[in-house]
This record gives structure tokens, sequence and C-alpha cells, in this order.
């Protein structure tokens, strides 16, 4: 909760008309919330003050100026109580909507898919163990992705991927009840939701089609990168056990695989670069094609409801300044409070997908509104991802602080960099002028 959700609730919370729940989340936000505890401490004086002024009343003969005073501020409390009330209704309905969630995932599934266009540069052989992945037509394969150093495998959203020739059905652990399926080579998406039981779909084209490559694509160009390299050498790196199958490694530049010992199926890739972790895991090879099939359909399923949209308004175009500009302001604004998040990326982004879809609900916006929004987000943090000298520094910063640079970035030919400050403006600013 953050404060203006609260400033909005007390004048419910101090008068008691708050259910549990309620009263509880206010409770909490009000330990850790100076202003707000002096503003509740003031209408609790305020309430004190309308009680012994009602005793007195049944005692004397108040003038009537004061009693109309006391009745005006009463109705005020009442009225403001009656709107908190009917705006907590309103969001709750907003959140229910599956469109808020709809849309952030759709904006994920954008940004899972293009991570990867800089790719990373026993009697078992390389050419074994990447076999399979040359010939494989279907795959399932969990990945998780870290755009730091490392993956951290206990708290990093996992993507679950099956793979049908040019098909991608994915879902991400954070968003279980959201299906994308996309289709690579018609740059169409279907979204489903799978507890709503509503369907989207979706034109992805221009810089995203170009961009996107599904897993398995993108293993192969890798492979065939290091393979056309004449220097090429794999070394073996020796054997070790992962979930009980003895595996062997092998070392490929900044890749490294590990295949079962016994039949060369890759277990677990590891790949590194100056950009990107990540780890591909629990691979399922050529499960037939008619098994899968139905996962990857095109079809919006029986039982589900389809809502169309026109473009403008689930536009998962080109990604854009102005894209990463809103994503800054809704983090900041709706999310934390004001503040700027620590780190942004496709890894936070992704772990705060409830939150993300919690505070599209919040702005009390339409479904269309919610998806736009949502679209708005991704698109954000995709523009941050392409984007290669780049530099956040928002951490500790605060909303409107016009003097505190919290991104930079050079953009391709500029001589000059772009600055983003607290408030949220942008200027065309020197490389021996930037903040140091």
């Amino acid at each position: 909760m953050n404060c203006t959700e609260c400033k909005e609730l007390l004048v419910a919370y101090v008068e008691g008309l708050l259910d549990d729940s309620q009263k509880q989340t206010v409770a909490e936000h009000l330990k850790d919330c100076p202003a707000c505890q002096r503003e509740a401490d003031a209408l609790t004086g305020l309430q004190e003050r309308l009680v012994r002024n009602g005793k007195t009343v049944g005692q004397s003969d108040l003038e009537n100026g004061v009693m109309n005073q006391i009745v005006r501020e009463q109705n005020i409390r009442l009225k403001a109580a009656a709107k908190a009330t009917e705006a907590l209704k309103t969001r709750r309905t907003i959140m229910k909507s599956p469109m808020t969630k709809i849309a952030a995932a759709a904006a994920v599934f954008i940004i899972a898919t293009v991570i990867f266009v800089n790719p990373f540069g026993s009697n078992v052989t390389f050419a074994d163990v990447i076999k399979p992945l040359l010939n494989a037509r279907t795959l399932i394969v969990d990945v998780i992705a870290n755009m730091g150093p490392a993956v951290d495998e206990e708290t990093d959203p996992v993507i679950h991927d099956v793979i049908v020739d040019q098909r991608i059905r994915r879902v991400v652990s954070t968003q279980e009840h959201i299906v994308n399926i996309f289709d690579t080579e018609s740059a169409k998406m279907l979204t489903l939701h799978t507890e709503g039981n509503i369907a989207v779909y979706s034109d992805i084209q221009g810089q995203v089609q170009d961009m996107t490559q599904n897993y398995l694509v993108f293993l192969l160009d890798m492979i065939t990168d290091i393979q056309n390299n004449p220097d090429f050498e794999a070394e073996k790196i020796g054997e070790k056990e992962i979930d009980g199958r003895k595996v062997v490694g092998f070392l490929a530049r900044d890749l490294t695989i590990w295949a079962d010992a016994e039949t060369a199926l890759p277990v677990r890739i590891e790949g590194q670069s100056e950009r990107l972790s990540i780890v591909f895991k629990n691979f399922q090879f050529n499960i037939p094609v008619e098994e899968l099939e139905p996962l990857v359909s095109m079809d919006v399923p029986d039982g589900y409801k389809l809502v169309e949209y026109r473009k403008e308004e689930f536009d998962m175009g080109t990604p854009t300044e102005q894209d990463l500009v809103e994503s800054l302001r809704f983090w900041a604004e709706v999310l934390l409070d004001g503040n700027f998040p620590e780190v942004i990326g496709m890894t936070e982004f992704t772990k705060m997908l409830p939150q993300i879809e919690e505070g599209i609900g919040k702005l009390e916006v339409s479904d269309e509104e919610g998806a736009q929004k949502g679209m708005t987000l991704g698109k954000g943090m995709l523009f941050y991802m392409g984007l290669k000298d780049r530099h956040y520094v928002g951490n500790g910063a605060k909303v409107g602080e016009a003097d505190k640079a919290i991104f930079w970035y050079l953009p391709d030919g500029s001589p000059t960099y772009r600055v983003i400050y607290g408030d949220l403006s942008v200027k065309d600013v020197a490389a021996e002028n930037l903040p140091k």
C-alpha cells in the first residue's frame, strides 16, 4: 500500500468502517509511514472532539453555529468514507480484470524472446552432444536468464517453452495463469488467461519481429557460429552428477554444455556474456509433433472468450524512449511510493509481474487503458535492453528531483547522451558533462 491509497481509507479506518483485512493493511502502512500516522492522529483527534462536543450538546445549549460546524464536519467525514469504500470496490473490480494481467504478460513475452539478440559468441564428443540440438524439430525446455553476472535459480523467474517448428508456447513462473503462443513466421501471438478464460490476438511486427528468436534457433545459431570458427576446439571439462544423472561437460567459448554420459543428450546448458547469464535445463527432445501441436495451436480454445482490441490500444510495436520514461514513472509513482527502483531490467520486471498487475489495477482505468499501460511497461524494458551504452543510477532517487540524473544512454550515431532526470525530463548532454 502506498500513501495515496492509505489516505483514501484513513477516514474509514478511524471510523471503524473497514473489514479486518483492510484494517490490517492500513495499520501495517501506518507503522512505517510517519506522515500518514500524523494524519491518522489528526483524524482521531477530530473524532474525539466531535464526540466530546456531542456530549456537550446534550448537557447545555451549544450555540447553533458550533453545532452546525460539527454537523458539516461529520458529513464531510461520512462522504469521504463512502468515497473511499466505493473507490476500493472499483479497484477490486478492475484488479480482477484479466486484461490487466494479459497486457503485462504479453509484454514479458516480447522481452523474453528478444533477450538473446547478441549471442554468446566419457567417450561422448562435442559433436554427439550438439546433434540433438541441430536435428530437433520439437523441444521443451526451461530457461532462466539474468542480466546480471549470474543466474539465481532459487529466485529468478523460470521461462517454460514448448517449441514446435516456428511456434512457441511460453509460460513464465511468475504468471502461470497466462499462456502466450507465438508464431514466429507470421508474427502473430495468442495470449490466454487460463483463470478468466480470455483470449487476445496480437500482431508483433517491425523491430520486435526482427529481433524475435526462439531458444532453439538461438542455440543453433550460436553453435553454428562456434563451429564455423577455424580455430574452434571444444574443451572437455570433466564429469559430474546433475539430478542423479552422470553428465560430461564441454566448454565452447562462453558456452558450457553438460550432456548425459550415456545418451549424449544435453541436460544443462550454461551461457555467460558481458550482458547476460543464462541457464537451459529440463530438456525434452523430439516429442512427436502431433502430441505437441494442440499446445501450440493458434486457435482460440473451446470455452475461451475472444477479446478484440484496436491495434493502437494493444500496440506492441517499436519501443521508444518515452516508453522507458513511462515505465520509470510507473515503477516510482505506483509501485514504490515515489522512489525509483534500485535496479531495472528484464529479470526485475519479470519478478515484479504480480505487483505490476496490481499496480495497473490501482490506476482505476478501463481494460483498454490497462492493456496499453502493460504494453508501455514491457516496451520500456525492451527499449532499455536494446541499448548498448546505458547507465542506471536511480537507486535512492525520488520522483521530482529535477537536478538528479537517474539514467543516461548513448543513441546510435549520436554525439551526445540522452539523460533522464528525477522529474522524468530528458535532455541531451555531452559526455564531459555527464554525472561522475
